[in-house]
Parts: structure tokens; sequence; C-alpha cells
């Protein structure tokens, strides 16, 4: 097993685990919606359909990127892709990095696409990796290997400068992605693992042709506290706890983004634990929700268990639109606040 198989295992096992979360919240309870105690809407007909990146979907969910290494990847992408073939939500696939330097596809093959051929897939590359050894050709890969739909470009210095072996130095990454979305004949997604993107780092982004933004924020799992969990050293643990409440809240995120850049495409994700969840980050400005480690078991177990969980996500989802008096999402994103 090489070095970064059993790293992506042991992740795994440590959000399975529950133990690696941050102990702050994501901020959604602060948010509050105006109860319509007259709404002059039917349930069974409200609309949950959106688009995003030009691609339509029947719920404005994505299973965000879970893993791309362990002998259990191949299940979990099987499971996510027929989920999200019927219930018509994106998917985001793990770390491609193995799949493009060896043999071992792991399920990030063509076969995803034959799975799943009407929803966006969005493969995935670390951003750092774009100055340390990899670059637009290997983009291309990841994004022809799966026939993806965008490219996720994840953005974690704090996990990187954790992890025993990470890349300390982001010399120069702004410019590869400036590069890259140029170069790329698919959209650039950019996203965070959890300490969320500012308005300021998102305004960077937007300069470098970032297409949309996934804040990714703090409230959910902490890659410090699993990087801490992770360590054999007493030192190296320390630090995990230390920077475990580190980010920027994820419903803070939104507000702060949207606010700066009302026209870029959102992602929310950190900490959004169901449909509600759901509706107050779509009313502050995410035009798509994502779950990852809450989606985990879930995928673990397989394709009909994915497809409870996003049935009840979207069951909340239903029914704050009905107590909101919203017929539809767009309807949801103007929706009174208290």
């Amino acid at each position: 097993m090489s070095d970064i198989e059993r790293r992506k295992r042991e992740h795994i096992g440590i959000v399975l685990s529950g133990v690696a979360r941050h102990s702050a919240p994501a901020g959604f309870d602060d948010v509050q919606f105006l109860h319509n105690a007259l709404p002059e809407t039917d349930l069974d007909k409200i609309d949950l359909g959106t688009g995003f990146l030009g691609k339509r979907l029947r719920l404005p969910y994505l299973a965000s990127s879970m893993t791309g290494g362990p002998d259990v990847s191949e299940r979990i992408n099987r499971a996510i892709a027929e989920a999200a073939q019927h219930l018509g939500f994106a998917m985001a696939v793990g770390s491609q990095r193995i799949s493009l330097t060896t043999s071992d596809k792991s399920g990030l093959g063509p076969e995803l696409r034959r799975i799943a051929p009407s929803i966006p897939i969005y493969g995935n590359l670390g951003a750092v990796q774009l100055v340390h050894g990899m670059g637009l050709e290997d983009a291309r890969r990841a994004v022809n290997e799966l026939g993806a739909d965008a490219l996720i470009l994840h953005l974690n210095p704090l996990q990187e400068a954790l992890q025993q072996g990470g890349y300390g130095n982001w010399i120069g990454v702004e410019a590869a992605i400036a590069q890259l979305a140029r170069g790329l004949a698919v959209p650039v997604i950019a996203k965070e693992v959890g300490s969320g993107i500012s308005a300021a780092v998102a305004r960077r982004l937007a300069d470098c042709g970032v297409a949309a933004v996934d804040v990714a924020g703090a409230g959910g799992t902490s890659w410090a506290a699993v990087e801490g969990q992770r360590s054999a050293g007493a030192d190296e643990q320390s630090l995990g706890e230390i920077f475990r409440d580190w980010g920027i809240p994820t419903a803070r995120c939104l507000s702060d983004v949207h606010a700066a850049l009302p026209q870029m495409p959102l992602i929310a994700s950190g900490g959004v634990r169901h449909g509600l969840d759901a509706a107050k980050a779509i009313r502050l400005g995410a035009g798509m929700v994502g779950q990852a480690a809450a989606l985990l078991p879930a995928a673990m177990q397989g394709t009909d268990a994915v497809v409870a969980h996003v049935e009840a996500f979207a069951r909340a989802l239903r029914i704050t639109c009905l107590a909101t008096g919203s017929r539809n999402l767009t309807a949801l994103r103007v929706a009174p606040l208290q």
C-alpha cells in the first residue's frame, strides 16, 4: 500500500469516528426564517430544481469529495453515482492523484460516467500540487478520465502544514490556478476543505478565472484535527488540537463572499447537517449545498442508503420552502428572515 493510499484510508476511519469535528458551529443556527402561517403553497409541487454552471439539477445537492485511493473508494463512488443519477444531484470525486499516477483507478475511470450519464460530475486536484509536479496536462487527464463537467481545485494550506510530508510552499499557486483556468476546457471550481474562503480570497480567485467557489467553511470536519489524530507524536497531536477550530464559519463565508461577488456561483459546504441548514445556505447566497462527512456513512452502506439520506435532506428543504411560502428556490432566496 502506498503512503498516499494509507493516508486516505486513515482519513476515512477518522472522519467516520466523529472525533475530528470542529467544536465551533457552522453558524446556521444564527439564521432564522420568518415563519409564514399562510403559505398558499402545495408541499408536493415545490420545485427544488436549480441550474449550476450550465447544468440542470433536480436537487441543489452536491455529494462532496470524499476519497480517492482506498479499496473502499470504488464502492463509495458507485453508490453515490447510482443515487445521484436516480435523484438528480451532482457528485464530486475524491482525490484523483493516485488514479493519475498509477494504474489503480479506484472507481475514478469512465465507468462512473456510464453509471451516471446525465448528472454533473466534478474532478479533483489539490491546488498546491500545481506547483509541485502537476500541471495543465494532468488536469486535462483528470477531467477526461471521468468525462467531468468541471474540475475542483482544493485549497488546504492548514491541512498541508499539519500533514506529515505535506506541502508548505504555496508560492506560485495563484498564478498556476489562473493558468489552469485559462487552459482547461471545463470550468474550475475552487474549494477549501473546512477552514473557509474569505471575500478577499474569493475576489482573487475570481480574477484568476475561477468559475465557482465552494466556501467549505468551519463547522464540520476539522482537517487539522484529522491530521492531529493521524500523528504518532505528541507534539503533532497537540498542534492538531491547537488548530482544530481554525477557520471562518460557513454561514459567514457565504454572506461575505455573496456580498462581495453577487454573480459568483457558490457552493456551501462545511457543517451542513440537514435540509434546513441547506435552505439557510441558499438564502445566504449558495446555488448548491454540499455534504461529505454527513453522507459518508450512507455511502459506505450502499446506493439505497445514499438515496434515503438525500431524500430525507430534500424533505427537510421542501418543508422549509412550505413554511416560508416559497414555491421554488428562487423564492426561497428572498424569503424573509427574522
